[in-house]
């Protein structure tokens, strides 16, 4: 008679229970919660914790990317580019990536307009953050997920 017929717990269930409660504390925080986390707490160290304003910014994104070396990624944001208006910086960060910052480009009212475009690399599908400042100091945000059929970070 063994010990789960006895009423108590086989060495083979003791192993079972204590793994599965392994992994279901590791788990507390799921890697896409974890990198979501990464991402926000990236971006409110940059441009404080919010809210930030939806208008203003404009991300274009492919919906498919079929190799994640070569994403393209566009930002526009409306503004006059006034010596009292304008957009300060501009920033994209990718939440699946090991680091979720990509760049920040930087404006002053010379620059006629707030429009980038660039390419990053991606690890995986994920959405893509754009956020802008304003030299008001109002922080606007948009996002866009995209979808990488080959990832470009290695790996």
């Amino acid at each position: 008679m063994d010990a789960s017929e006895k009423g108590g717990l086989s060495r083979r269930g003791f192993l079972a229970a204590a793994g599965a409660g392994c992994l279901a504390a590791a788990g507390v925080s799921s890697p896409a919660r974890a990198d979501l986390v990464n991402m926000n707490a990236t971006i409110a160290k940059e441009f404080g914790p919010g809210p930030y304003k939806q208008n203003k910014i404009h991300l274009k994104t492919p919906i498919i990317a079929e190799n994640g070396r070569v994403v393209p990624i566009q930002v526009t944001v409306e503004s006059p580019m006034t010596d009292s208006d304008y957009v300060k910086r501009v920033a994209v960060f990718v939440q699946e990536n090991p680091n979720p910052d990509v760049a920040i480009f930087h404006f002053t009212p010379e620059c006629g307009k707030a429009w980038i475009k660039t390419r990053c690399r991606m690890s995986k599908s994920s959405p893509v953050v754009a956020v802008a400042e304003m030299s008001d100091g109002s922080v606007h945000t948009t996002q866009s997920t995209v979808k990488v059929t080959i990832g470009g970070c290695g790996g």
